[in-house]
């Protein structure tokens, strides 16, 4: 009888290991740009600092630079696996935040300045589509940072302490501010879930709130909230099919976790750190085959 329950429950924690990664594969994006496997191992690398990006359907990668002499407006590129820039988008003031290719062929993107804007830009660099922001303009850097396009054609947009949704002719139809309890409650990512509920990253605040349509948090992460892995100036969150949400510590460093995996109920599934004195501004899973992994709201 002790050995059948022995059996038992040795092939119920089997089960529950072989459900919860042992690692997993992802395009970073930071100060250090790089593509890590399930085990930790670097396979790609690009020289440059980047802010958004993503790895596209034909191998290649778009990617949100940082200023540079050669881009001193930020700029976004498409670069090839061995680091060939084939297409770009030179930004035109302070820097340039977002690189999403859409549905449509356009690529997503959000300029920080004087006149801070968001842009569909076609494949031939034309402007296809041109939303004013509305925010302050003393400070860019804080205008705005992960945007993404809804299935409704909307876009939601971290801005300063808020998160707007416009609609396709630039207007304002949702809005949500940060919880003033939070210290420095500047939003950095935001994501739009099929049930309408809205997930944000507030960074320096180490603090990330989940609000429904009407904006009520219904769900939130603290630094302390998991034994062991501090919340540390959370930045880019990633929504997964089952629920969970991974996130990145922008102030983490090694032996801090810099990415980690979390299931609704605060349960540590799977962290990432290494030894680099880069922070992770955002990332992208994927799959064993280094594709995005399906699903994923990010």
């Amino acid at each position: 009888m002790i050995r059948t329950l022995l059996c038992l429950f040795s092939a119920t924690l089997a089960l529950i290991a072989a459900d919860q990664p042992a690692g997993r594969s992802f395009l970073m994006l930071g100060g250090v740009t790089q593509i890590v496997n399930a085990s930790g191992k670097v396979t790609w690398k690009y020289p440059a600092v980047t802010r958004d990006g993503e790895i596209l359907p034909n191998g290649n990668l778009l990617l949100t630079l940082s200023k540079t002499k050669a881009y001193p407006g930020g700029a976004v590129v498409e670069v090839t696996r061995d680091q060939k820039v084939v297409w770009e988008y030179k930004g035109t003031q302070t820097e340039v935040n977002t690189a999403v290719l859409l549905d449509n062929g356009n690529i997503l993107l959000t300029e920080a300045g004087n006149n801070p804007r968001l842009l569909e830009v076609a494949r031939d660099g034309s402007i296809k589509v041109e939303i004013p922001l509305g925010c302050q303009v003393t400070n860019h850097h804080l205008q705005s940072r992960m945007a993404r396009k809804l299935p409704n054609g909307h876009y939601l947009v971290p801005q300063d302490k808020t998160v707007r949704e416009y609609d396709a002719a630039g207007k304002v139809v949702w809005e949500r501010q940060s919880p003033e309890s939070t210290l420095d409650n500047r939003t950095f990512c935001c994501l739009r879930n099929a049930a309408g509920h809205t997930l944000i990253s507030l960074t320096v605040g180490s603090h990330i709130i989940e609000v429904d349509e009407a904006g009520k948090i219904v769900w939130e992460l603290r630094d302390g909230d998991l034994p062991g892995v501090p919340v540390n100036r959370t930045t880019a969150l990633s929504w997964l099919p089952n629920g969970n949400i991974v996130f990145s510590n922008y102030a983490a460093r090694a032996p801090q976790a810099k990415v980690v995996e979390i299931t609704r109920e605060k349960k540590v599934v799977w962290t990432y750190t290494d030894a680099t004195t880069q922070g992770v501004h955002e990332f992208q899973l994927l799959d064993d085959a280094g594709k995005p992994l399906a699903g994923v709201l990010r």
